[in-house]
């Protein structure tokens, strides 16, 4: 094996553990956003830029992962399934909480209730990336995948 393929098989652990400190810095940009409370159109405009933002990654990284990644990691270790199945069913009740939080942005929900969904996805979120760090980083050092980033991690 070459220094260069060692260094990318190493590489899609450090790409999970930075595309998850991107996502959380963008959720925390979102919160940011909501709690500076600016009335009128422009703060509104804002926080759907940033929530449209943070939904559109967070849900990109996670197809990325259902169709690339997971089918990757489960034929290289099979023993994994049940986890990686676990991690599908995290990645629909994101998608679930993130669908609610667009509908609430996209109707101008009151600041309390867009931050009871963004606690929600916060809390479900972190849980579910410490999880997958736990039980995917140590194969992600030595996993063969050849593919972009992008394709697999989503567009963080």
């Amino acid at each position: 094996m070459t220094e260069r393929e060692t260094t990318r098989l190493v590489a899609w652990s450090q790409e999970l553990r930075q595309v998850h400190l991107r996502l959380r810095d963008a959720l925390s940009v979102t919160r940011a956003s909501l709690a500076d409370g600016t009335p009128g159109e422009a703060a509104t405009r804002e926080l759907l830029l940033y929530c449209h933002g943070f939904c559109t990654a967070l849900d990109g990284h996670h197809q990325g992962e259902d169709r690339t990644l997971f089918p990757a990691i489960a034929a290289a270790h099979p023993e994994l399934r049940p986890v990686l199945r676990s991690l599908e069913q995290d990645h629909s009740m994101i998608a679930h909480l993130l669908g609610s939080l667009r509908a609430a942005v996209d109707r101008a929900a009151p600041p309390e209730e867009l931050d009871q969904h963004l606690d929600g996805v916060a809390a479900i979120m972190e849980s579910h990336f410490r999880y997958e760090e736990r039980q995917l980083l140590a194969v992600l050092e030595t996993l063969e995948l050849d593919a972009e980033p992008r394709e697999v991690l989503g567009p963080m």
